[in-house]
């Protein structure tokens, strides 16, 4: 029996689904989950010992590749001087600087652990600071587990939200509007029935969580006018696209300020650190200065710090984003023509070092579209290039990640392994 097989079993025992995460289950694509021995650069090592190309990258933080030698070395001397203070360093300083450095729409900004610290933290100030209860999220953006943002779409154009998880009340959501991604005309429409109780609009600007989707620059722009002419605050969650599709984000592609942001994965390095900020005059909410409570023992934790500071410094090199930024194009651009060659309905899409792959004949630019894509054929797809070596996100609904250390031989390995695996689905 393998040693995943045998590890999968043990884990059951003691874990929920024997994860600690859901998706790392393979629930949506079946089969056993892979458990990582080790990992190095564009590479992880299974229990078994074998050998995968890894595209998840602890889903977007290893944008440095694994084990970056400089990374790992900040973490050792971090990790010597001690763990945990529970008090101020001076790598919290430099931190902040460099975030607010790199983002300039942020002027303040507190560190978190988590992406869902990050988010639900910022809601809280957008509604302490407007006074207000309402806020708006778009389906298929995902903005970490707080109650407030389980929500699916109501029954009619603009209800409100209900609850996507066992254990969220009601009560907790009745006041969370979810509307439609890339729909200019809902989102107006939601402004004039409600402008006044909308405490804030929160939203992925390039999605992540139902694959790759990229806003519409006029979606984005008519959010920013709303929210300014409703005195409602703006919040862009870059958890994941942050430092991911540029060195200073979406907002820096799209070229809009939101008042509040939110940041984690790459700005840890591969440890839990997060981030939320944004206008001085919005951040003054917080405790100790405001009424807004929000704390955290291990916010700021000197390791993490070290790994994430490192981090920011070395994407900051001359080129770094430019190379990464064609490398993924030619990931993508190589499976759209072996797609067309194969005649299969299948494309492939990208921004900085993020990219999507749906198995549908063009790139989706909403939920709605993106939940046509052919599930059946992407789990047989999954399992093929696994048996190749490489590790893509075990869901149809999960944008991939590609790493500064995915080289050009790196790339072609990959599109070998995908022609192959075009290939057997159609022999099948």
């Amino acid at each position: 029996m393998s040693l995943n097989d045998t590890f999968f079993t043990r884990a059951q025992k003691t874990t929920p689904g024997g994860v600690n995460s859901p998706v790392r289950a393979f629930r949506s694509v079946g089969g056993t989950p892979r458990f990582v021995q080790r990992a190095l650069a564009a590479h992880f090592w299974d229990a078994d010992g074998k050998q995968y190309i890894d595209y998840i990258g602890s889903w977007g933080p290893a944008i440095l590749g694994h084990a970056h030698p400089q990374v790992i070395k900040a973490v050792q001397i971090a990790a010597e001087n001690g763990l945990s203070f529970g008090a101020p360093t001076l790598g919290e300083i430099e931190m902040a600087e460099e975030i607010c450095k790199l983002v300039p729409s942020i002027e303040q900004v507190r560190l978190v652990s988590s992406g869902t610290e990050a988010t639900m933290s910022a809601l809280r100030l957008a509604r302490g600071a407007t006074g207000r209860d309402k806020i708006i999220k778009f389906e298929g953006c995902y903005h970490g587990h707080a109650d407030a943002l389980l929500v699916k779409a109501g029954s009619g154009l603009l209800t409100f939200g209900n609850p996507t998880s066992s254990g969220v009340p009601q009560d907790f959501t009745k006041h969370t509007l979810v509307l439609d991604y890339n729909d200019t005309a809902q989102l107006e429409q939601a402004f004039q029935q409600f402008g006044d109780e909308i405490a804030c609009v929160i939203v992925e600007p390039i999605a992540g969580n139902m694959n790759l989707i990229k806003a519409h620059p006029e979606f984005l722009q008519s959010m920013r006018k709303l929210c300014t002419q409703y005195g409602s605050i703006l919040i862009f969650d870059e958890v994941m696209c942050g430092f991911r599709s540029a060195l200073g984000g979406a907002q820096a592609i799209y070229q809009i300020d939101p008042d509040l942001t939110a940041l984690g994965k790459v700005i840890g390095g591969g440890l839990p650190v997060a981030a939320f900020g944004g206008k001085a005059n919005i951040m003054k909410h917080l405790a100790p200065l405001g009424g807004v409570y929000q704390a955290g023992t291990l916010s700021g934790n000197p390791v993490a710090v070290a790994a994430g500071l490192t981090t920011l410094k070395l994407i900051q090199e001359d080129g770094f984003f430019k190379n990464l930024t064609e490398r993924t194009r030619q990931l993508v651009d190589g499976i759209n023509l072996l797609a067309k060659k194969h005649n299969v309905d299948c494309c492939a899409d990208a921004i900085g070092g993020m990219f999507g792959l749906y198995f549908r004949k063009t790139v989706p630019t909403s939920f709605a579209e993106v939940m046509q894509s052919d599930v059946e054929t992407f789990n047989r797809f999954f399992h093929l290039m696994l048996d190749q070596g490489v590790y893509l996100a075990p869901s149809a609904f999960e944008a991939g990640f590609v790493s500064a250390a995915h080289d050009q031989e790196i790339i072609e390995q990959t599109l070998q392994a995908f022609e192959n695996a075009l290939i057997q689905l159609h022999d099948k």
